[in-house]
């Protein structure tokens, strides 16, 4: 992963979004609703007034609208601060 964040960020790769049908009907990707959750793959190093406490394999949860989503090298991954993860799973 060449891809290393900075201060209190953590880098998460999203859970893939889950297959639903209603009645036959597949629901478009766009209409699926993005996932809550997913896996940390780098962790920056915390700030003198934030110890970093998320670690690289931890699977967490986090806000809905958490984080600033990017795309490297066809997959996509969101780039958030540790203050926006709610629990470690």
């Amino acid at each position: 992963m060449n891809i290393k964040p900075l201060a209190d960020r953590v880098l998460v790769k999203p859970a893939p979004a889950e297959e639903k049908t209603v009645g036959g009907i597949i629901i478009p990707d766009s209409a699926k609703e993005k996932p809550l959750q997913g896996e940390v793959l780098a962790v920056g190093k915390g700030t003198k007034d934030e110890e970093m406490v998320v670690a690289v394999g931890d699977r967490v949860l986090y806000g809905k609208y958490a984080g600033t989503e990017l795309e490297w090298e066809g997959e996509k991954y969101l780039i958030m601060r540790q203050s926006d993860i709610l629990a470690i799973l």
